[in-house]
């Protein structure tokens, strides 16, 4: 058995990978130039290389935050159909083109799906635990300021150490409205 090579360290992560051509960021004397890219799409981010052995990434970026869509008008060509692009606010845009139509369509609703739970307000569970703990000190510190303040409002409350006038050792509580026992 031959092994499939993982360029992605962590090839658990991965939600989609494929050849796409993704088209340069500065364009030659000829127009805009497409080059073949094996490309990864993980829980956070966007990977693209050389090719599918290619160890080292030519580039990648956090997906969080972008936008996903179908755009036709990148290409004039019969490939138009496959085109897609990678949009964020203040940030570079990537475009790509995929071997179908609906490789394409594909792609996008991997990505539109992925950043719909990453927007979503599931706790992803590696920072589960932390937000627990500090949920519990919230709630905790809730819980003893209302004692704090049950404790200003009722004045029969007893407080907790016991008052000089009990004898030995007994330690016992004393509700309000009864009267301890005299031996």
């Amino acid at each position: 058995l031959e092994e499939i090579p993982r360029p992605v360290q962590d090839s658990g992560n991965i939600l989609k990978q494929g050849y796409l051509e993704k088209r340069s960021r500065e364009p030659s004397f000829f127009g805009s130039e497409w080059h073949k890219r094996w490309c990864v799409l993980t829980q956070r981010n966007f990977f693209y290389y050389a090719n599918e052995k290619s160890k080292q990434p030519k580039g990648s970026f956090p997906i969080e935050r972008y936008r996903a869509r179908l755009a036709s008008q990148l290409r004039k060509d019969s490939r138009k159909k496959c085109c897609f692009q990678l949009l964020c606010p203040g940030k570079r845009s990537y475009e790509f083109t995929a071997p179908s139509p609906a490789e394409a369509e594909d792609w996008v609703e991997q990505i539109q799906f992925l950043l719909k739970d990453l927007s979503s307000l599931t706790i992803p569970c590696e920072e589960e635990d932390e937000d627990e703990e500090e949920e519990e000190e919230e709630l905790s510190k809730d819980l003893d300021s209302s004692d704090s303040m049950n404790n200003s409002h009722n004045s029969t409350l007893i407080p907790e150490e016991p008052s000089p006038e009990l004898e030995g050792d007994d330690i016992y509580e004393v509700l309000p409205g009864e009267i301890p026992n005299s031996q």
